[in-house]
């Protein structure tokens, strides 16, 4: 993108915050380094950015730079409470994510782009995992290995990096340990990072040596319920849809009481954004989300993938090649 193409699209941008902060009855924004703080064009370095109807100011004193007549100021979410004391005024404090949430639901195509090459990124991480070598690996030792692929990549951040294997597989929030992967287990692994600015997840499902007995079997109704939930990406039908088909999939197959609680959630700038999957806000073009389809068997075993979505006029388009049939790793 040109500079003459930057400034128009930063002029745009903020002639529309300026517009939701008029009708929010918000007279100032103070943000700390966040999604939103990226969002508005905040440098690296910056304390905070402030945004009012004159201007917009990177700034380490931000108290001094909201209009003392301020009745309400959106702050950022991510403050802390010693910053928002060191604010010293009497306006009323709101959500920034109030204004500025329903501005970032919709991406725009270079955005669409950005979040498309952090998730070939991703899926380059987990595509040079297959080579590695993981029988007698620990879950630690391979995540290790993993950050330094992702880091390699470029990636400016990891903010999640799981390894699971076996039994730990179907622990949602499952860390990696100690536990040593062996032939005859199920293994998940996911990565979620940034690249650029912009954040991307990726989540695989893996056989060591051999899949385990019905594991197979499970991990096609995940894929199952990844197609229904691509099928439903039709605008304007309601983002609820879209985790309506990944539920009704499970329900039939079987595992219902084993589904993932959430089908997804939006991504962008930040990891976890709207839309929010189980919403009924209208599917739109420009709306991007990571779908994760996932069943957790107890002390069994557990499949995830996930994919970055994004939502076009005329149905999804998946921001790379999407999930496979259950790999087997031979080393």
């Amino acid at each position: 993108m040109t500079p003459g193409q930057d400034e128009v699209r930063e002029t745009a941008r903020l002639e529309a915050v300026r517009a939701a902060m008029g009708e929010a009855g918000v007279d100032a924004l103070v943000l700390r380094p966040s999604p939103d703080f990226r969002f508005l064009g905040g440098g690296d370095g910056a304390a905070f950015l402030v945004v009012t109807e004159d201007a917009v100011t990177e700034t380490s004193d931000p108290a001094g730079l909201v209009p003392q007549d301020a009745r309400r100021v959106g702050v950022d979410p991510e403050m802390r409470v010693r910053e928002l004391f060191g604010l010293a005024i009497e306006a009323e404090l709101v959500p920034a994510s109030a204004v500025l949430a329903p501005l970032r639901l919709l991406k725009e195509p270079y955005e669409i782009a950005a979040i498309e090459r952090a998730v070939l990124s991703a899926e380059g991480v987990l595509r040079q995992a297959r080579e590695l070598a993981w029988f007698g690996a620990t879950e630690r030792a391979m995540a290790v290995r993993l950050r330094a692929l992702a880091l390699e990549s470029g990636c400016e951040e990891v903010l999640a990096l799981r390894v699971a294997a076996g039994e730990h597989t179907a622990r949602p929030a499952h860390l990696p340990g100690e536990r040593v992967i062996n032939p005859g287990d199920a293994l998940l692994v996911s990565l979620c990072g940034r690249w650029d600015g912009y954040c991307a997840e990726v989540a695989r499902v893996f056989a060591v040596a051999e899949p385990p007995e019905d594991f197979e079997a499970m991990y096609s109704v995940v894929l199952a319920a990844h197609r229904a939930a691509l099928a439903s990406v039709r605008p304007p039908a309601p983002v609820a849809d879209v985790a309506r088909a990944v539920g009704d999939v499970i329900d039939g197959s079987g595992y219902g009481r084993f589904a993932a609680e959430h089908a997804g959630r939006g991504v962008g700038l930040g990891p976890d954004e709207g839309p929010r999957l189980g919403e009924d806000t209208p599917l739109a073009a420009g709306m991007t989300f990571c779908l994760e389809p996932a069943i957790f068997v107890p002390d069994l075993f557990g499949a995830r993938v996930a994919d970055v979505v994004a939502c076009t006029e005329t149905g999804p388009l998946v921001l790379g090649p999407g999930p496979p049939a259950l790999q087997v790793l031979d080393r």
